[in-house]
Order: structure tokens, then sequence, then C-alpha cells
């Protein structure tokens, strides 16, 4: 019997070996039992996040919030009144959500604000936390001046400024969205949570997939029919987009993919895959003809947005709890390395 040297993280484990005999055998016939990959003390590798719902909430919403801007912009270049107008009220909501979940997980508004002391371009949470300053007000203005013709006719003026500044706040909110849709992924992939760190190449195209459909969702709820066009497409181009960023996430991230199949992440993942299908076909065969059918399709590319978020966060957290997710990857490092 021999004794094998444990690696970091594995328990020692027994090779025994039987001699073969008889004629024409030769060599010997390994019995090697399956490796158990336990840490040291019973203790975890790596820590799990401590973050909680907030945090998904706070991935989802974020998503919506730079998908409406985008669609915003796009309809009042085009003339949808209605749809500019709904997208900027989601995008407001949208960020509004995001700001408190964010607090709220931090604790107190003064967290937030001591984040704001420093510009750190290595630190995506410092990228991010500017990147909402940024686009908050934005499209803040963006919606409110959607309201200005509900002022009372003496602040007239007010109600011209505001309806003046909707476009140029507008556009520049559209500008900051694609890095407010993708820079959660790149904060996540930035952590050593196997699982999302392992995915860092492909995450952040699965969320702009996933933020994209859950604006075109967004639109196929606030408008007429007639306007729901553009949103239609970008519901359906973002799904594909997260479906194919999603194939080759999970190629390329090797043994840290398990997680994402097992547990409440594989349930969140697999309903999130079968709205976003049932989404796509609402948009393609009746959200054009149908506002009961582009209400359904909406709601569809939304829930299934949100369910992919909390599964990849559930699939972090679990990939965190199992040793085998830290060192397996770890040693297939080291024999490419060698």
């Amino acid at each position: 019997m021999m004794v094998t040297k444990a690696g970091a993280g594995e328990q020692p484990r027994h090779r025994r070996t039987a001699q073969s005999r008889g004629p024409g055998r030769r060599g010997e016939e390994e019995v090697v039992p399956d490796a158990e990959f336990t840490s040291y003390y019973g203790r975890r590798i790596v820590k799990e996040s401590p973050w909680e719902i907030d945090i998904p909430i706070y991935l989802f919403t974020g998503g919506v919030a730079a998908g409406s801007s985008l669609l915003a912009a796009g309809a009042d270049l085009t003339g949808r009144a209605a749809l500019r107008s709904g997208c900027r009220m989601g995008a407001l909501g949208g960020m509004v959500i995001t700001l408190g979940a964010l607090i709220h997980d931090l604790g107190k508004p003064s967290r937030f604000l001591n984040m704001l002391r420093t510009v750190k371009l290595t630190s995506p949470m410092s990228m991010g936390t500017w990147i909402l300053i940024a686009y908050g007000p934005m499209a803040g203005l963006a919606a409110v001046s959607e309201l200005s013709d509900l002022l009372p006719r003496r602040w007239a003026v007010i109600a011209r400024l505001l309806r003046g500044s909707g476009r140029p706040a507008g556009m520049v909110a559209a500008t900051f969205a694609p890095a407010l849709g993708v820079y959660t992924a790149v904060l996540l992939a930035d952590t050593a949570t196997p699982s999302w760190h392992e995915a860092h190449r492909e995450l952040p195209f699965v969320f702009a997939g996933s933020a994209a459909a859950a604006a075109g969702g967004l639109g196929l709820l606030v408008a007429p029919t007639h306007q729901t066009g553009p949103a239609r497409r970008l519901a359906v181009g973002g799904a594909a987009l997260e479906a194919a960023a999603d194939q080759l996430m999970e190629r390329s991230m090797g043994i840290t993919a398990e997680p994402m199949h097992t547990g409440r992440a594989g349930k969140y993942l697999g309903a999130a895959k079968a709205l976003n299908a049932a989404g796509v076909a609402g948009a393609v065969f009746a959200a054009g003809r149908s506002r009961v059918g582009a209400a359904v399709s909406g709601a569809s590319f939304l829930a299934g947005s949100l369910l992919t978020r909390m599964g990849i966060f559930e699939a972090g957290q679990a990939s965190a709890r199992d040793p085998k997710y830290v060192v397996v990857p770890q040693r297939e490092r080291q024999g490419r390395e060698e």
C-alpha cells in the first residue's frame, strides 16, 4: 500500500495496487477511491459572500434601468412618445430600487457617500458607484420631463424647461447605460467566488443580453401595440445574446459550471430559460397584434431576467461552499503551466 501526497484542500488518499497474475496478464491494476475534497478542519477554502437578496435585486433593476434608457432614447428619436415615456419612467424606477438595494446592503447611507471620496480605476465597485452617480440624475431628469404637462399654468416656465431638458438628459443617460448594464458582471467576476470568477469572460455578455431582454419586456408592457416594434426586437435580440453567451460561458467554466445546474441555482436558471423562450415566442407571434400577448411576453422577459440574476448569484454562493470548485481549477491551471 502506498500513500500519495495530498494536495491543498484534499485529504490524503490511499492508493491500493493489486498485482495481476496468470499468463498473458502484466502490470498492475489500480484501485483508487474517488477523491474527496474537504478543507482543513472542515472550514471552507473561500469565504461565502455575505450578500443577501438585496444584491440579486440590485443586479436586476440596474440592468432594467440601463436597457430602458437605451430604448427610451431610440423611441425619442423615432417619435414613439408612449414608448419613450414608459421606458424613461421605468429607468427611473429601476434606478431608485437599485440605489435603495445597494444602500440597504451597505447598512446605512453614509457608507455609500464615503465611497464617493475616492476614484479607483482598478476597482469595479468604485467605478460602478461613479457610473451610478453619472447616470442617475440624467435618468431622473429625463423621467421628470415626462411630467411637465401635469404642472399648473403658473409654472409654465418650469414646464418648458423640463420639456426642453428631456431629450439631452435622456441621451446622456443612454450614453452611460451600457456601462451600468455590465459593470455588475465585472463586480462579481472580480471576486474569488469560483463560479463567478471563472465566468469573467462571458458574464458581461450574459448580463448585457439579460438587460436588453428585460428592457424590451418593459417596453412591451408600457407601450401601445403599434409602438412596440423596437421593444420586441430588443427583447428577442437580448434573449438570443444571453442564450449564446450562456452556452459559451458554461463551456469555458469547466467544473465550476456544475452549481448552475443543481439546487436553487439550477431551478432559477432553468425557469429563466423557459420564460425567455416563452417571451420570444410571444414577441414573434403575438405581441405585434395583441395587447394581451405583448403584456404576457413582456412579463416573461422581465421574470426571466430576474431569475437569471438570482440563479447566477446562487450558483456563485454554492460554489464557495464546496472546496472542489476551488481546488480542481487551481490544479488544472497548474497542469497547463507545467
